[in-house]
């Protein structure tokens, strides 16, 4: 797919112990190499990574009679527990993750099921009860937050549910401006599908060329074109839900007071309720027009104050990207601008799509410009457009160089917004210093706007010369614990997983937690399903 670039990546294996397309890893830029000792200091290469094949895992827990039973559910020819594929569906892609992976300590799942239709879906889920193992809902691959772990909890084996059989454009009403794709659809799937009959979704979060519809709507996905199309879960019009006690049809039309809405308990759930199979989504023409416009801008407070005058106009762009600083100065880099890494500044991308183009730019150029920001072309923004889904392969590289590279997010209303981010910037750079006397760098970029507030991205650059996930462990606790003391959520879009799991309770409250509780007691009573993520869990599997 050519529009927008990924239908080949999309449809290769994903490296297993890093990001995207293997061909794709390469070495970091000189400008960066020369940028990182004076932001780090010096930093020691690790060994190198284990190969795949040499990963030590032990043998499946699942008897000959419990795989013969899945295999009713699935066809046996879907049944997989061959090294190759536990391995690759161990866990997910965060730095964790990836560090984990490297050293041979990620946890693999049991086998790996692979069905092809909603029932058998239904199936597999009833049989797991029955044998008492774990479910872990799996689509591309791509969670940051630890709810790929195969955690069996407290149940006797655990196997990963692959859902990339359930792939396709199901139905599409194009009078309505609807379609219904099954869970399994990857991003560049479903809008080639789309684009062949004129439509567009729209979504395109970085982890687009592997993420999947299903995985969208499980984590409360919001792509980069936020700003014009919504966050994934407003697009959500209608889901089909595979539970281990029955199945769900939900979304009978766009308006209804029957009760409250079932559909969002599904949103953001991450399979531990049930497994979505089908999403009915809105969907729009493909726009016929797109002009991009990069800015400069005097900093990041002053460019935070430009896009919510531009958020709270309602007559924004598509895309609007404020990077501060350091994040700016970075990607400059990348691009071998030295000049303009050595000029202050922070800078803005945006991009227009559809009707009424005009109108929208002059109006956002008009806020831009009152705040003495300067276009500087479309160069910029093109050059972000055309590597925006490669960012974690940058990450790769800098492991690869023995820096810590890893990310976060949250997101607060406007007026904590500067507090929230001194908090969390204040929070990281004290506490690699205290947890392993390391130097630190933090960069941060806002992506997602609304009337009311901003998400805050965070990109975290140490160079910690000890045990890298131990460290962040550690840091990342206070920083979460940073985050909710200045009102932040735990997470704007990259959902809770394993990872949040334990700051729940101080987001939603204690009874939040226990509605929650009590969903998932009466959809799955087992506790089969992706056990430890999203509420925390003891060794028994009660919540914690």
């Amino acid at each position: 797919m050519d529009r927008e670039s990924g239908r080949v990546d999309g449809d290769q294996p994903m490296r297993w112990n890093g990001w995207g397309d293997p061909a794709k890893a390469k070495d970091l830029p000189l400008a960066v190499r020369t940028l990182l000792p004076l932001l780090l200091g010096r930093t020691r290469r690790p060994a190198e990574a284990v190969a795949l094949l040499d990963v030590a895992v032990s043998p499946s827990a699942l008897t000959p009679d419990d795989l013969e039973a899945l295999g009713r559910a699935v066809g046996p020819d879907h049944v997989d527990v061959t090294h190759e594929a536990r391995v690759r569906h161990g866990g997910g892609r965060s730095t964790p993750d990836l560090l984990r992976k490297r050293a041979a300590g990620q946890r693999v799942p049991d086998a790996v099921l692979r069905p092809g239709t909603h029932d058998e879906v239904g199936a597999v889920l009833r049989v797991a009860a029955e044998l008492g193992v774990a479910v872990i809902p799996f689509g591309g691959g791509t969670s940051v937050v630890g709810a790929l772990d195969p955690d069996r909890g407290p149940h006797r084996g655990v196997v990963s549910l692959d859902l990339r059989r359930l792939s396709g454009l199901l139905r599409l009403d194009p009078v309505s401006g609807d379609a219904v794709l099954a869970a399994g659809t990857t991003g560049p799937e479903a809008e080639e599908l789309l684009s062949a009959q004129g439509f567009e979704l729209g979504h395109y979060p970085q982890s687009f060329r592997y993420a999947t519809i299903g995985g969208f709507a499980a984590a409360r996905s919001s792509g980069q074109n936020s700003a014009g199309y919504g966050r994934f879960d407003t697009m959500v019009t209608g889901i089909r839900v595979a539970t281990p006690t029955g199945d769900l049809e939900l979304g009978r039309s766009p308006g209804s007071a029957a009760g409250p809405d079932l559909i969002r308990v599904f949103l953001g759930s991450e399979g531990i309720f049930g497994v979505i199979t089908e999403v009915r989504v809105r969907v729009h023409p493909v726009p016929s027009q797109r002009i991009l416009e990069s800015w400069s801008i005097p900093d990041f407070t002053t460019g935070a104050e430009a896009l919510r005058r531009i958020a709270q106009s309602a007559t924004g762009p598509t895309v609007i990207r404020l990077s501060d600083e350091a994040e700016t100065a970075v990607s400059l880099a990348q691009l071998g601008r030295i000049g303009k890494v050595l000029a202050k500044g922070a800078s803005i991308v945006t991009v227009y799509e559809g009707d009424d183009i005009e109108h929208r730019r002059s109006r956002t150029a008009e806020i831009l410009r009152a705040l003495g920001g300067t276009s500087s072309g479309e160069s910029d923004a093109a050059a972000w457009l055309e590597g925006r889904f490669d960012g974690p392969y940058l990450r790769d590289s800098l492991l690869d160089a023995g820096v810590f590279c890893e990310t976060l997010e949250t997101a607060t209303v406007w007026s904590a917004l500067a507090g929230l981010r001194d908090a969390v910037t204040r929070m990281i750079t004290e506490s690699f210093a205290a947890e392993a006397g390391a130097r630190s760098s933090v960069m941060c970029h806002i992506s997602h706007v609304y009337p009311t507030g901003a998400s805050l991205y965070f990109t975290i650059l140490a160079g910690v010369r000890g045990d890298q996930l131990a460290v962040w462990q550690k840091v990342k606790a206070r920083v979460n614990d940073a985050i909710l003391a200045a009102g932040g959520t735990i997470s704007h879009h990259h959902a809770v997983g394993r990872d949040h799991a334990p700051w729940l309770a101080q987001e939603i409250g204690e009874t939040g937690v226990r509605i929650l509780s009590a969903i998932k007691r009466e959809l799955d009573p087992r506790g089969i399903l992706n056990p430890g993520a999203v509420i925390a869990t003891d060794a028994a599997g009660r919540a914690d």
